[in-house]
Protein backbone atom coordinates (compact mmCIF):
# COMPACT_ATOMS: atom_id res chain seq x y z
CA UNK A 1 0.00 0.00 0.00
CA UNK A 2 1.45 3.74 -0.82
CA UNK A 3 2.22 5.55 1.78
CA UNK A 4 0.83 9.21 1.55
CA UNK A 5 1.98 12.98 3.55
CA UNK A 6 -0.49 15.13 4.77
CA UNK A 7 -0.45 18.83 3.48
CA UNK A 8 0.55 21.19 6.12
CA UNK A 9 -2.52 22.83 6.67
CA UNK A 10 -1.96 26.46 5.47
CA UNK A 11 1.42 26.41 4.21
CA UNK A 12 0.49 27.23 0.50
CA UNK A 13 -1.78 30.07 1.73
CA UNK A 14 1.41 32.01 3.46
CA UNK A 15 3.38 31.98 0.13
CA UNK A 16 1.37 34.40 -2.37
CA UNK A 17 1.73 34.75 -5.58
CA UNK A 18 4.34 36.55 -7.77
CA UNK A 19 3.42 39.53 -9.30
CA UNK A 20 2.48 39.17 -12.91
CA UNK A 21 3.20 41.17 -16.51
CA UNK A 22 -0.65 40.08 -17.36
CA UNK A 23 -1.99 43.82 -17.03
CA UNK A 24 1.32 45.38 -18.62
CA UNK A 25 1.09 42.59 -21.66
CA UNK A 26 -2.58 43.51 -22.34
CA UNK A 27 -2.20 47.04 -22.95
CA UNK A 28 0.88 46.60 -25.09
CA UNK A 29 -1.29 43.98 -27.32
CA UNK A 30 -3.82 47.07 -27.57
CA UNK A 31 -0.45 49.13 -28.59
CA UNK A 32 0.37 51.34 -25.72
CA UNK A 33 4.10 51.06 -25.65
CA UNK A 34 4.90 52.87 -22.48
CA UNK A 35 3.01 51.56 -19.50
CA UNK A 36 4.15 52.88 -16.37
CA UNK A 37 3.67 51.10 -12.54
CA UNK A 38 3.48 53.46 -10.07
CA UNK A 39 3.37 53.19 -6.11
CA UNK A 40 3.81 55.48 -2.89
CA UNK A 41 5.60 54.64 0.39
CA UNK A 42 6.25 57.06 3.18
CA UNK A 43 2.37 58.19 3.88
CA UNK A 44 2.00 56.86 6.81
CA UNK A 45 5.28 57.95 8.20
CA UNK A 46 5.79 60.73 11.27
CA UNK A 47 9.05 62.06 9.43
CA UNK A 48 10.62 62.06 6.42
CA UNK A 49 9.19 62.30 2.49
CA UNK A 50 6.39 61.04 1.11
CA UNK A 51 7.70 59.37 -2.10
CA UNK A 52 6.33 57.54 -5.32
CA UNK A 53 8.17 55.28 -7.50
CA UNK A 54 7.68 54.95 -11.27
CA UNK A 55 8.53 51.85 -13.28
CA UNK A 56 8.52 51.50 -17.02
CA UNK A 57 9.51 47.36 -17.60
CA UNK A 58 10.51 46.20 -20.91
CA UNK A 59 8.67 43.68 -22.67
CA UNK A 60 11.00 41.00 -23.34
CA UNK A 61 13.18 40.24 -19.70
CA UNK A 62 12.21 39.51 -16.82
CA UNK A 63 13.48 39.60 -12.60
CA UNK A 64 12.71 36.79 -10.64
CA UNK A 65 11.82 37.45 -7.23
CA UNK A 66 10.40 40.63 -7.39
CA UNK A 67 7.27 41.54 -4.75
CA UNK A 68 5.45 44.04 -3.04
CA UNK A 69 8.29 45.70 -0.79
CA UNK A 70 6.23 45.28 2.01
CA UNK A 71 6.10 41.38 1.59
CA UNK A 72 10.14 41.67 1.47
CA UNK A 73 12.80 42.34 4.17
CA UNK A 74 14.97 45.28 4.09
CA UNK A 75 18.11 42.96 3.01
CA UNK A 76 16.09 41.50 -0.08
CA UNK A 77 15.08 44.97 -1.40
CA UNK A 78 18.52 45.95 -1.20
CA UNK A 79 19.42 42.60 -2.56
CA UNK A 80 17.08 43.05 -5.69
CA UNK A 81 17.24 47.01 -6.05
CA UNK A 82 20.35 47.10 -8.56
CA UNK A 83 19.02 44.37 -10.24
CA UNK A 84 15.37 45.97 -11.06
CA UNK A 85 16.88 48.97 -11.60
CA UNK A 86 18.79 47.71 -14.55
CA UNK A 87 15.97 46.05 -15.79
CA UNK A 88 13.81 48.98 -16.15
CA UNK A 89 13.28 50.53 -19.76
CA UNK A 90 13.24 53.58 -17.24
CA UNK A 91 12.72 54.45 -13.37
CA UNK A 92 12.32 56.91 -10.93
CA UNK A 93 11.53 57.92 -7.75
CA UNK A 94 9.84 61.20 -6.66
CA UNK A 95 9.71 63.27 -3.19
CA UNK A 96 7.60 65.61 -1.27
CA UNK A 97 9.19 67.21 1.81
CA UNK A 98 7.78 67.03 5.28
CA UNK A 99 7.58 70.58 5.02
CA UNK A 100 5.42 70.07 1.59
CA UNK A 101 3.23 67.33 3.25
CA UNK A 102 2.67 70.24 6.81
CA UNK A 103 1.87 73.21 3.60
CA UNK A 104 0.20 71.14 1.07
CA UNK A 105 -1.72 68.80 2.80
CA UNK A 106 -0.64 64.81 2.53
CA UNK A 107 -3.30 64.17 -0.39
CA UNK A 108 -1.10 67.13 -2.29
CA UNK A 109 2.09 65.92 -1.30
CA UNK A 110 1.31 62.73 -2.73
CA UNK A 111 0.07 63.93 -6.00
CA UNK A 112 3.17 66.45 -6.15
CA UNK A 113 5.42 63.30 -5.58
CA UNK A 114 3.50 61.38 -8.09
CA UNK A 115 4.50 64.24 -10.79
CA UNK A 116 7.91 64.36 -10.06
CA UNK A 117 8.56 60.37 -10.19
CA UNK A 118 6.93 60.77 -13.92
CA UNK A 119 8.39 63.27 -15.09
CA UNK A 120 11.95 62.07 -13.96
CA UNK A 121 11.75 59.10 -16.52
CA UNK A 122 12.25 60.89 -19.95
CA UNK A 123 9.31 58.73 -21.17
CA UNK A 124 5.45 60.43 -22.12
CA UNK A 125 3.35 57.47 -20.19
CA UNK A 126 0.46 55.67 -22.24
CA UNK A 127 -0.92 53.84 -19.51
CA UNK A 128 -0.36 54.14 -15.94
CA UNK A 129 -0.79 51.79 -13.61
CA UNK A 130 -1.59 52.48 -10.00
CA UNK A 131 -1.37 50.66 -6.72
CA UNK A 132 -5.00 51.15 -4.45
CA UNK A 133 -8.63 53.10 -5.12
CA UNK A 134 -7.28 56.41 -5.36
CA UNK A 135 -6.17 58.16 -8.66
CA UNK A 136 -3.41 60.13 -7.32
CA UNK A 137 -1.54 60.95 -10.56
CA UNK A 138 -4.82 62.78 -11.58
CA UNK A 139 -4.81 61.78 -15.62
CA UNK A 140 -7.69 60.35 -15.70
CA UNK A 141 -9.69 56.86 -16.35
CA UNK A 142 -8.34 57.20 -20.03
CA UNK A 143 -4.64 56.96 -19.11
CA UNK A 144 -4.63 55.45 -15.12
CA UNK A 145 -5.99 52.45 -14.32
CA UNK A 146 -6.30 51.37 -10.05
CA UNK A 147 -5.72 48.48 -9.24
CA UNK A 148 -6.38 47.03 -5.38
CA UNK A 149 -3.81 45.05 -4.29
CA UNK A 150 -1.83 46.15 -7.39
CA UNK A 151 1.53 45.91 -5.80
CA UNK A 152 1.18 42.11 -5.10
CA UNK A 153 -0.01 41.66 -8.44
CA UNK A 154 0.95 43.26 -10.80
CA UNK A 155 4.75 43.06 -12.06
CA UNK A 156 5.33 47.05 -12.57
CA UNK A 157 3.97 48.17 -9.45
CA UNK A 158 5.67 45.56 -7.41
CA UNK A 159 9.10 47.34 -9.13
CA UNK A 160 8.19 50.90 -8.43
CA UNK A 161 7.40 50.09 -5.03
CA UNK A 162 11.11 48.10 -4.24
CA UNK A 163 12.25 51.38 -6.13
CA UNK A 164 10.64 54.21 -3.89
CA UNK A 165 11.15 51.92 -1.09
CA UNK A 166 14.65 51.36 -0.75
CA UNK A 167 15.56 54.81 -1.61
CA UNK A 168 13.52 56.36 0.57
CA UNK A 169 14.93 53.91 3.75
CA UNK A 170 18.24 55.08 2.56
CA UNK A 171 17.35 59.09 2.95
CA UNK A 172 16.61 57.92 6.24
CA UNK A 173 19.12 56.10 6.97
CA UNK A 174 20.99 59.28 6.15
CA UNK A 175 19.14 61.60 8.45
CA UNK A 176 19.78 59.16 11.38
CA UNK A 177 23.23 60.41 11.62
CA UNK A 178 21.95 63.67 11.93
CA UNK A 179 19.03 63.19 14.34
CA UNK A 180 20.59 60.54 16.39
CA UNK A 181 18.40 59.18 19.38
CA UNK A 182 14.91 59.12 16.71
CA UNK A 183 16.28 55.55 15.31
CA UNK A 184 15.40 56.65 11.70
CA UNK A 185 17.81 54.01 10.54
CA UNK A 186 15.24 51.26 12.28
CA UNK A 187 11.95 53.01 12.05
CA UNK A 188 12.61 55.12 8.56
CA UNK A 189 9.90 57.71 10.26
CA UNK A 190 7.40 55.45 11.16
CA UNK A 191 5.21 55.19 14.24
CA UNK A 192 6.53 52.83 16.97
CA UNK A 193 7.28 52.71 20.27
CA UNK A 194 10.50 53.68 20.70
CA UNK A 195 9.88 56.97 18.28
CA UNK A 196 7.39 58.11 19.75
CA UNK A 197 9.23 57.98 23.18
CA UNK A 198 12.06 60.03 21.65
CA UNK A 199 9.48 62.75 20.60
CA UNK A 200 7.97 62.50 24.10
CA UNK A 201 11.64 63.11 25.37
CA UNK A 202 12.95 65.66 22.39
CA UNK A 203 10.11 67.21 21.22
CA UNK A 204 10.01 66.83 16.85
CA UNK A 205 13.27 67.09 14.61
CA UNK A 206 13.65 69.13 12.03
CA UNK A 207 12.46 66.71 9.36
CA UNK A 208 9.35 65.62 11.74
CA UNK A 209 5.62 66.42 9.75
CA UNK A 210 4.26 68.93 12.74
CA UNK A 211 0.87 69.05 11.23
CA UNK A 212 -0.10 65.68 12.33
CA UNK A 213 -2.70 65.72 15.31
CA UNK A 214 -0.46 64.12 18.15
CA UNK A 215 2.05 66.82 17.28
CA UNK A 216 -0.32 69.17 19.87
CA UNK A 217 0.98 66.96 22.96
CA UNK A 218 4.45 67.10 22.34
CA UNK A 219 6.77 69.43 24.31
CA UNK A 220 7.52 71.82 21.05
CA UNK A 221 3.98 71.86 19.60
CA UNK A 222 3.10 72.15 16.01
CA UNK A 223 5.02 74.81 13.93
CA UNK A 224 2.90 78.25 13.57
CA UNK A 225 1.69 79.03 10.95
CA UNK A 226 4.11 81.07 8.24
CA UNK A 227 4.12 84.77 8.02
CA UNK A 228 3.31 86.65 5.13
CA UNK A 229 6.08 87.52 2.71
CA UNK A 230 6.86 90.78 3.13
CA UNK A 231 7.33 93.35 0.35
CA UNK A 232 8.79 92.09 -3.21
CA UNK A 233 6.52 90.57 -5.53
CA UNK A 234 3.76 89.44 -2.81
CA UNK A 235 4.09 85.80 -4.26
Amino acid sequence: MASTVAAVPGRAARRPAAPTLARERALWDAGHDVVVGVDEVGRGAWAGPISVGAAVLPRDRRVYRVRDSKALTEAEREALFDRVARWCRAWAVGHASQDECDRLGMSEAQRLAATRALAGLGLRPDRVLLDGRWDFVGRGPAVTARIVRGDATCLSIAAASVLAKVVRDRLMRAEAEHFPGYDFDRNKGYPCPRHKAALKAWGPSAIHRRTWVFMEALPWGPRPPAAPAQGGLGL
